[in-house]
């Protein structure tokens, strides 16, 4: 039974606004210097800053849209989304129409600005999932009529991610759609056994891939290739451990000023932060994504409506599990990939589609029952 609209939620609307200023004062913070540089393509300290700037707004306009529109309109679009979403990855993989960059062929160009499908693909895939698994909640113990079909268009939808190539992008959307899985009652016996089946291929595709390969044995003894693939994860750590309890000051990282860390406003910020911001700051930011965690759940679980519970779980699951990964890779925690860190790194497709699943979140928090 559906209840009137409250208020949305305000910790988990004020979290994503510190998440994003953070984001948006340590991208130009860590790409001052080098966008600056007189003699670099840019000569502007606040080009990236600028650009993720109007990124920012667009994705807070997309939020405030999307937290004002019924979330329950979004199943009469499932079929449309999951059209143009595996349109679009197949679009991006052919010659002269997706744009390649650093060997990987992840955008498509429109205009002056570039789009990366992968972004949009995800949240298709989550509303998709939560739409499928809510018609069929009676059904979630069996496996082909229950799980099946889902993991199904979610291993299809990940195999192209994979072949741009995003390892790491296509693995935390099956983490998702497993998460989703179990919120809907799915038995933990599949569960268990798709997880193990999905580690032996992601141990697949890191070992037949030699770029992958190299950088796996790096993740496990990074000092066998300092100079090569061991650079990141090496500049990394001494990027984290310099910046101490406290930090050497904004603006002040060593590291990230003078380039020695690689992709230092992209997938390498956290780093920056933990340098500029110390153990505090970097701590700080994974204390906003814990309360981004337990604000989403909270509101899956007083959500009354099946679809939206799903989808709120998935929604925040996915960004949180993209969290750990690179906060993981950065720590050296995890072999490294390249991934971004919601709201916080430069990208802006990424923070766009982000921000507008959070706004999704906002309007199902909207109907969430009272304590």
């Amino acid at each position: 039974m559906r209840v009137g609209k409250r208020a949305p939620d305000f910790v988990l609307f004020l979290c994503i606004l510190m998440l994003l200023g953070m984001g948006l004062v340590m991208v130009f913070s860590s790409s001052a210097y080098y966008a600056g540089d007189p003699e670099g393509p840019f000569n502007d300290p606040f080009y990236f800053f600028k650009k993720q700037f109007v990124w920012a707004l667009l994705g807070l306009s997309a939020m405030f849209v999307m937290m004002n529109y019924e979330y329950t309109r979004l199943k009469k679009h499932v079929g449309l989304l999951l059209v143009v979403a595996f349109l679009l990855l197949v679009l991006v993989l052919v010659p002269g129409v997706g744009a390649s960059y650093l060997g990987a062929r992840r955008w498509l160009n429109l205009g002056p600005l570039s789009f990366q499908p992968s972004e949009f693909v995800k949240l298709c895939i989550i509303i998709f999932t939560a739409y499928g698994l809510a018609a069929k909640r009676n059904q979630i113990h069996l496996f082909k009529k229950g799980l099946l079909p889902f993991i199904a268009v979610g291993g299809m939808a990940a195999a192209l991610i994979l072949a741009q190539p995003d390892l790491g992008t296509a693995s935390t959307l099956m983490g998702t759609i497993v998460v989703m899985c179990f919120v809907a009652g799915a038995r933990g016996v599949q569960l268990g056994s798709l997880c193990s089946v999905g580690l032996v291929l992601v141990l697949t595709a890191i070992w037949v891939e030699p770029y992958r390969r190299r950088r796996f044995l790096a993740f496990l003894d990074p000092e066998a290739d300092p100079t090569g693939a061991g650079w990141h994860i090496i500049n990394s750590l001494m990027s984290l451990g310099s910046g101490g309890l406290m930090g050497t000051g904004l603006g002040q990282g060593r590291h990230s000023k003078f380039l020695f860390l690689p992709e230092r406003h992209t997938d390498f910020i956290f780093a920056a932060i933990g340098e500029e911001l110390g153990f505090i700051g970097g701590s700080l930011v994974i204390l906003l994504f814990v309360l981004l965690l337990w604000r989403g759940f909270k509101v899956a679980i007083t959500c009354p409506d099946t679809f939206g519970s799903i989808l709120a779980a998935g929604i925040v699951s996915g960004i949180v599990l993209q969290a750990i990964v690179n906060i993981g890779v950065v720590t050296s925690s995890l072999p490294i990939t390249g991934i971004t860190l919601p709201f916080v790194s430069f990208g802006g497709t990424s923070l766009v589609f982000t921000l507008m699943g959070m706004g999704i979140l906002l309007n199902i928090s909207k109907h969430t029952k009272p304590r």
